[in-house]
């Protein structure tokens, strides 16, 4: 029988980022789906503080090259990869000079939120479902973590649901603990929109909250983690209308297990 392949994306991943219980799951949550008989690949940004040298980060040219164009803007699009050799996996990094190449993750050196974060989501959920199209994979289970991601789902079931590598994909959205304080740029929704994606699809982030945000992905997702203890009331409260198949909190030593037997059901 052929090997289900999931398609991991997160926000942070440990140990190119300092540990929280996001970068922790994303950084063992594949190596024991793998172990358990899977295929993955697994991405997220290059930001500007992750150590291409101590981390032997290198530029995968092949898959380079490309650009994205946000908001009538050309953005080039690199793909550099490193391997966590412990666990016999490579994670692969979606980078830009504009959107990834300053020394913090989603906040200035103030705690300021970066006031592009917006379409730092779009580069980031685009570049990988562009790299996984050039690497001809195609995932059964795309498992999506962190409010970054939250566009991937709406990507899937509106834009690239003619691609061949997706038509049968499903999609797993994890929710944390990771809010934002601030709406992010007002003009959101409008930059959303591609072939196949309506203003209508995206209404809900007329008003781009962090709360909102999480909705669109729970509205494209097939099914829905809780990632963290304890997450957004609001976001919590939508999932459980939604009628998605859903996975409550899972604790570190029961999580893998649990995640792996969810993808079969979903």
């Amino acid at each position: 029988m052929e090997k289900k392949r999931i398609l991991y994306i997160s926000q942070e991943i440990t140990p190119y980022l300092p540990e929280s219980e996001m970068s922790e799951i994303a950084r063992y949550l594949p190596q024991g789906v793998q172990e358990r008989g899977r295929e993955i690949r697994t991405f997220m940004p290059r930001y500007g503080c992750v150590n291409e040298r101590r981390n032997q980060l290198h530029e995968v040219i092949r898959l380079s090259g490309m650009n994205l164009v946000i908001n009538d803007t050309d953005h080039p699009l690199i793909i550099k990869v490193a391997s966590i050799q412990a666990a016999r996996m490579q994670v692969y990094f979606i980078d830009n000079e504009d959107y990834f190449q300053r020394k913090f993750v989603l906040n200035d050196a103030d705690g300021k939120e970066f006031e592009d974060n917006d379409e730092r989501a779009v580069f980031f959920a685009r570049g990988v479902l562009e790299t996984v199209i050039k690497l001809r994979w195609a995932p059964d289970i795309i498992h999506c973590h962190g409010w970054l991601t939250s566009l991937v789902p709406l990507y899937i079931k509106k834009y690239y649901y003619n691609d061949p590598l997706f038509a049968n994909s499903k999609v797993v959205y994890s929710a944390y603990d990771d809010d934002f304080k601030n709406t992010l740029d007002s003009n959101f929704n409008e930059k959303l929109l591609l072939d196949g994606i309506t203003k209508e699809d995206v209404s809900i982030i007329q008003d781009p909250t962090y709360e909102n945000v999480n909705k669109l992905a729970i509205d494209y997702s097939d099914a829905v983690i809780q990632g963290t203890e304890t997450i957004n009331a609001g976001v919590k409260k939508y999932i459980a209308e939604s009628g998605k198949m859903f996975l409550d909190f899972q604790p570190k030593e029961t999580y893998i297990d649990s995640y792996n037997d969810f993808y079969d059901k979903v």
